[in-house]
């Protein structure tokens, strides 16, 4: 009998073992979008126990365990460590058939070497080792990240941060990992509060030295922000929009909204559109001058339950999948910039699977000589990372494009223990592909295959981003 995750985990045919084996294990780890805190890499971060390092801020354990009906107390709330802990491990056993139940096993595996099913009566002996673990020198946060093989990092960084944490790394030469900033300005477009806008603005000025009387101003904050996060070896922007903003709109007509806005009164929906549909093309226009990938994560209808985001606050697992009409905005977003000669590299995700075909086919329209998919269908994104997620997206993304440009995995993970997923990602690429062989679709070829998987796993997107590495 097969045992639970053992060396053949996900991997049911004998070439899609040998795929995985001899070109995905050993390949290092390009995490080009999670949201990791920066200075705890920075201060190389000791854990106090398994519930910090693992709990804490993981709205996928949050649900479920929402879900299982567990009080609030235990989730986010001031409950002892222990107690919170407790509550998960009586959760996990009703994860089987969600990822949850994976991840959290192959992560105790991998990091602590614990091959036991976390269960009620397991948990407290697992919580004393993982956590006694946590707390030696060999698993601070480096050496976590290390263990994994990872060797690039791309935090995710509002344009106002301070990116002092970002620059001691950097001139850190002991820690080989390449930690770089990504530019994610959603609050630049946030006008529909502007209580909330004004306030950001006011900490854009701060942060550039800038004036933000006028539009001009503004983008001008804006440009010596992008600039100071490309110092700091940025190569990438990120937006999460609910849909492509493409409404035209004059620098006159952005000039006069930003002034309302900036006096206090709340736009008209239309005029929200328009200044958003400006503040992203000029954003696009910076990336494409500086030479950055833009990315576009669309589709997520955020924070829907507004009495638990009142008690909690935005971003505690009240996120859902959206359905918006994608096809004509976005197509009209990218052909504008292109028209320009200004369209940067994009990596185009969704959350809502039924529309990954629609990104496929929108990015085979948008090439470029001597670019290998300059546009592109990004990876199975949040609730799709998971194993018929993925299996989906990577046959629609074969199907409608090419496998071979593709810039694999990401892990969109604010947890030191989530690289795992990496292993999880390229387990069922190989086996995808090692299926296919078996099935006489594709030739026996491990060249071939194993090129494209080692380039799917790092190369492509080294290639792609071109983030300056140390050493």
């Amino acid at each position: 009998m097969t045992r639970f995750m053992d060396e053949h985990f996900l991997l049911g045919t004998r070439a899609g073992r040998r795929l995985f084996n001899d070109h995905a294990r050993g390949m290092p780890i390009f995490d080009f979008h999670c949201h990791l805190p920066v200075a705890q890499i920075a201060a190389n971060h000791a854990f106090g126990s398994l519930t910090e390092a693992w709990l804490a801020g993981d709205h996928y354990k949050w649900r479920a365990m929402r879900a299982r009906g567990v009080p609030e107390r235990l989730i986010t709330g001031n409950a002892d460590e222990r107690e919170k802990f407790r509550a998960w491990a009586e959760t996990v056993p009703a994860t089987v058939g969600n990822p949850l139940f994976h991840w959290t096993h192959l992560e105790l595996l991998r990091y602590f070497g614990i091959e036991s099913l976390l269960t009620e009566r397991t948990g407290p002996e697992i919580f004393e080792r993982a956590s006694a673990a946590l707390r030696t020198e060999p698993f601070r946060v480096r050496s976590l990240l290390q263990r994994m093989n990872v060797r690039v990092v791309c935090t995710t960084d509002d344009p106002v941060d301070d990116l002092a944490s970002h620059s001691a790394l950097a001139a850190d030469a002991s820690f080989p990992i390449t930690v770089v900033p990504t530019f994610r300005p959603d609050e630049a477009g946030a006008v529909d509060d502007p209580r909330r806008f004004n306030a950001w603005v006011e900490r854009l000025a701060q942060a550039s030295g800038k004036p933000v009387d006028r539009w001009e101003d503004f983008l001008a904050a804006l440009d010596q922000r992008h600039a100071a996060f490309h110092e700091a070896g940025c190569r990438a922007s990120d937006h999460g929009l609910e849909e492509p903003y493409a409404e035209d709109c004059t620098p006159e007509e952005a000039a006069r909204i930003y002034a309302s806005v900036r006096a206090g009164a709340a736009p008209e929906a239309g005029e929200a559109r328009a200044f958003k549909s400006a503040v992203l093309r000029e954003l696009a226009r910076m990336d494409f001058r500086r030479g950055w990938v833009q990315q576009l994560h669309l589709g997520a209808v955020r924070d829907i339950n507004s009495a638990m985001r009142g008690r909690l606050g935005p971003n505690t697992g009240y996120d859902v999948i959206g359905t918006f009409s994608l096809a004509r905005p976005l197509a009209r977003y990218l052909d504008r910039l292109e028209g320009e000669g200004m369209l940067p590299k994009t990596i185009l995700f969704c959350l809502n699977p039924a529309d990954h075909a629609v990104l496929a086919t929108i990015a085979g329209c948008f090439s470029a000589e001597g670019i290998r998919g300059k546009v592109q269908l990004g990876a199975a994104w949040w609730f799709n990372d998971q194993k018929q997620g993925m299996e989906d997206h990577l046959r629609t993304l074969t199907s409608m494009g090419l496998l071979a440009n593709f810039v694999g995995m990401l892990t969109d993970s604010r947890s030191f223990l989530s690289f795992p997923r990496h292993e999880y990602f390229r387990r069922i690429l190989c086996a995808m592909l090692g299926s296919a062989v078996e099935a006489g679709e594709l030739p026996e070829d491990y060249d071939l295959l194993g090129g494209i998987v080692r380039d799917v796993c790092w190369n492509n997107a080294e290639r792609y981003f071109g983030i300056p590495m140390k050493g």
